[in-house]
């Protein structure tokens, strides 16, 4: 444990407080020990040289919604293992399970367990073999493009195994490379002989004793795997195997490999050039069994291997009927270890699913999700519905690994599945403390991809965060962040929480240069919530982070317009950088095109503006449109005068010079609280839809058939146009003479603009109310559970309701005119 001084600058105090934090610190090995240690090592980046980060938060006028920005991408995490080493002992790569990286070490020669040197007792060689030379060359540029590779790497706080599906049932064993498979350790000096042996008699050994020298070296001590690898005595045997690789039989040859895996051989040895190509060669002379045990091996050795891979899909297409059902799991797991999704299996995938799902187990269940998550396979709603309503009955009894690979699923498939989640808010808060980082944020950026809101989850996190934030990448800060502010939740904590994340992404900010997306997402989710952290907003507008956006896979555009709109309204003492004029006019007319063929036209929004311009007098009085285009929905916009009357001012449409006619209105406060909330014998409308558990149209339909029920059909609504007469406020609205009118921003409102099943504001459509207010808008909101009834509901009924929204009396006191 470490005890660590952090100085530290919060929003909204004028001192710098300063605090200490324990980090939990983790081992770190490998060759770099400079750049490297600072970035990925808790304590190095924390101490030291470097100073700690001063945090500027701007203080804007005011702020909060759910919003999903473009960045995301489903990279490939990889953890690594560390192990601690003794300082006199001769540095050697343990083997570390898939899915780990292995971080090799110099070999210390004046060790006194080093392997004894007889190179001098040993008869010089008068040329080395081609082969050979080309093995040493491409095993020091390997090392070499390792070790670099190494470097990128980021520290995972990961404790889990995520093979533990394999220790199940012992069917595995036959199927997969089983690390824990006792082997009795091969003394030193025979090691030595059998090095010995081979430089003397070299290509003279029969397959069968160079397969068996294999499986014996790879019993050395762990320590010395590393220093055996770089011995050219071995390049020597790998060169005779690549020579004679066709003449070994098929157990010998996956011993070979096997071996290898145990060695830690690097993944672009020459020797594992030739493995692939001879198993390639073979495979449809190979059982399954030995199929997925070669691939399992490749998996552990961190190798790529395609060509083989797609051998093996069409093997197991042509054997589907023969899997069993540990066949099956490891079939998956290596679909997603292989990052490939097989079109012709997905229909066979699902079938399989549905018949083993009451066997598996639950390691089981959580390994098949993370298969098909990695893959990006994606399974039909009733699949993935059939899998959440195991997991839901068994919840407690799931491993947090497990359970967070369903999660990733859930995700992906886009599934609100109620019982789940609400399990899941019994289980996981108290779990929090032990889950490593990276579960954390799969389990915070499930409930915010799904609009769910659990307090207890999220109070929970932002809790455990702060002591765990130095193990946090790039992209677990910013989606950390983003998922917070989609939600619009404040922890109690805030301050704390928000000042390690917003330091965290000042830690990382180099990796924002290559992960442009992730910043982005990260200042999104901060603005969200009324913070606006002034460096990283400069760096994020300028022009060379400007131009990384441009380069990069995936659409920032619309993200960095979102950002710097909502600077300039919400920040007016920013003086940083801005988005270029050039810019910001390109991504506006690209939105705006974009809402006149999809937003606009929605069928919601075309009755509310084709009522309103009845009732009001003309298309001239309303206009659908997009007030604030950076937040990505439309407003119908209305302009009342100072005594209640409605203005003119659709420069699209022809203002006529004529008096508006009376829409008379017979409204009763009885009337309103039917019209809204139903009779009291009524079941509400967002309670019936919540308790039925429906979305859609289905859900629509039911609200509809209610709120008609609520509706008195006896009230006497005349809503027609009366030639002659004008438009006047009801009686109510006794409006005192003002300087001003008002301007109303009339929002219609859908189900994805709110947390799953509850009234709460998503992020985005906070953010843009706080806005509108912020420029001088009323904003009017025709929620979801009560237009949408109305939809289907008479012309008369809509009339009455927009009337009253329209001319509110609470509302237009608020807007300040009486």
């Amino acid at each position: 444990m470490a005890t660590v001084l952090l100085c530290r600058r919060f929003p909204r105090l004028s001192r710098v407080t300063t605090f200490s934090t324990t980090a939990k610190h983790k081992a770190e090995s490998g060759s770099s020990k400079s750049e490297q240690d600072k970035e990925e090592n808790p304590e190095a980046a924390n101490v030291g040289t470097e100073s700690a980060a001063t945090i500027h938060l701007l203080n804007p006028l005011d702020y909060r919604v759910l919003y999903n920005p473009a960045a995301y991408a489903k990279s490939r995490a990889v953890s690594q293992q560390h192990a601690a080493r003794n300082g006199g002992q001769a540095l050697g790569d343990a083997f570390t399970s898939p899915g780990t990286s292995q971080v090799h070490h110099t070999f210390d020669t004046s060790s006194s367990q080093a392997l004894p040197p007889l190179r001098n007792a040993l008869p010089k060689p008068k040329s080395k073999p081609p082969l050979e030379e080309t093995i040493s060359a491409c095993l020091s540029t390997a090392q070499t493009k390792e070790e670099a590779e190494k470097v990128k790497m980021e520290t995972h706080d990961s404790k889990e195994d995520p093979r533990m599906f394999q220790k199940g049932r012992p069917e595995y064993r036959s199927v997969s490379y089983d690390k824990s498979e006792p082997l009795e350790t091969l003394p030193l000096e025979e090691g030595d002989s059998i090095l010995h042996s081979v430089a003397i008699c070299e290509g003279s050994q029969s397959p069968a004793t160079l397969a068996d020298y294999f499986r014996k070296l790879s019993r050395l001590p762990v320590e010395q795997h590393a220093a055996l690898v770089s011995e050219p005595r071995f390049n020597t045997l790998c060169s005779c195997a690549a020579k004679n690789i066709r003449l070994f039989g098929t157990s010998d040859l996956i011993d070979i490999l096997k071996s290898c895996v145990r060695l830690v051989v690097p993944p672009a040895h020459p020797l594992l050039n030739a493995c692939e190509n001879e198993f390639c060669r073979r495979v449809w002379d190979m059982k399954l069994d030995q199929v997925l045990l070669v691939a399992d091996c490749w998996r552990c050795l961190d190798r790529s291997v395609p060509s083989y891979l797609s051998i093996l899909f069409s093997y197991a297409n042509m054997h589907w009927k023969d899997l069993t059902l540990p066949q099956f799991v490891q079939l998956v797991y290596i679909i997603g270890e292989g990052r490939r999704s097989p079109a012709d299996l997905a229909q066979k995938v699902e079938s399989a699913i549905l018949k083993y799902l009451d066997t598996f187990t639950l390691e089981e269940v959580g390994a098949i999700c993370l298969g098909l998550f990695k893959s990006l396979s994606g399974i039909s709603d009733h699949v993935m519905r059939k899998i959440a309503d195991r997991v839901s009955l068994q919840m407690e009894d799931m491993s947090t690994y497990a359970l967070v690979n369903v999660l990733k699923m859930l995700r992906y498939s886009r599934m609100d599945h109620l019982p789940l989640l609400k399990e899941l808010g019994k289980v996981i808060p108290a779990r929090i403390p032990t889950i490593n980082i990276q579960g954390i944020m799969h389990i915070t950026l499930t409930c915010s991809s799904l609009h769910y809101f659990d307090e207890g989850i999220m109070a929970a996190v932002a809790t455990s965060l702060p002591s765990k934030v130095t193990y946090c990448r790039s992209k677990d800060a910013a989606k950390f962040l983003w998922s917070f502010g989609c939600l619009d939740y404040e922890p109690p904590n805030e301050e704390e929480f928000y000042s390690s994340l917003i330091e965290q992404m000042h830690r990382k900010l180099h990796e924002f240069r290559k992960f442009p997306e992730h910043l982005l997402t990260g200042l999104l989710g901060l603005a969200f919530v009324k913070r606006f952290p002034e460096e990283l907003i400069d760096y994020a507008l300028g022009d060379e982070f400007v131009q990384k956006t441009r380069d990069s896979k995936y659409e920032l555009k619309k993200d960095l317009f979102t950002l710097s709109r909502s600077v300039e309204i919400e920040c007016p003492s920013y003086r940083g950088s801005r988005l270029p004029p050039q810019l910001d006019q390109e991504i506006t007319e690209m939105i705006l095109n974009f809402a006149e063929q999809e937003i606009y036209v929605r069928p919601e929004i075309v009755e509310a503006t084709s009522l309103l311009e009845s009732m009001l007098g003309g298309p001239e009085y309303v206009r659908n449109h997009m007030i604030l285009p950076h937040t990505r929905s439309s407003d119908l916009e209305v302009h009342l005068t100072m005594d209640g009357h409605p203005i003119p001012f659709n420069s699209k449409q022809p203002v006529a010079d004529k008096k508006l006619e009376e829409v008379g209105v017979s409204l009763t406060d009885e009337l309103m609280t039917q019209l809204i909330k139903g009779r009291s014998n009524i079941q509400p409308v967002a309670e019936a839809e919540n308790k039925a558990g429906m979305r859609g149209e289905e859900a629509r339909a039911q609200s509809a058939a209610l709120l008609g029920q609520a509706l008195l059909t006896d009230a006497r609504l005349r809503v027609e146009p009366k030639s002659g007469h004008s438009l006047e406020p009801p009686p109510s609205l006794a409006l005192s003479r003002h300087p001003r009118g008002v301007k109303l921003a009339i929002q219609v409102s859908n189900r994805n603009h709110y947390c799953y099943g509850s009234k709460r504001l998503l992020g985005l459509h906070h953010l843009k109310r706080r806005q509108l207010r912020q420029l001088g808008y009323v904003v009017v909101e025709l929620p979801f559970w009560e237009w949408f009834p109305l939809l289907k509901r008479t012309r008369l009924e809509k009339l009455s309701y927009l009337h009253y929204k329209v001319f509110d009396p609470a509302l237009l006191r608020r807007a300040g005119w009486a």
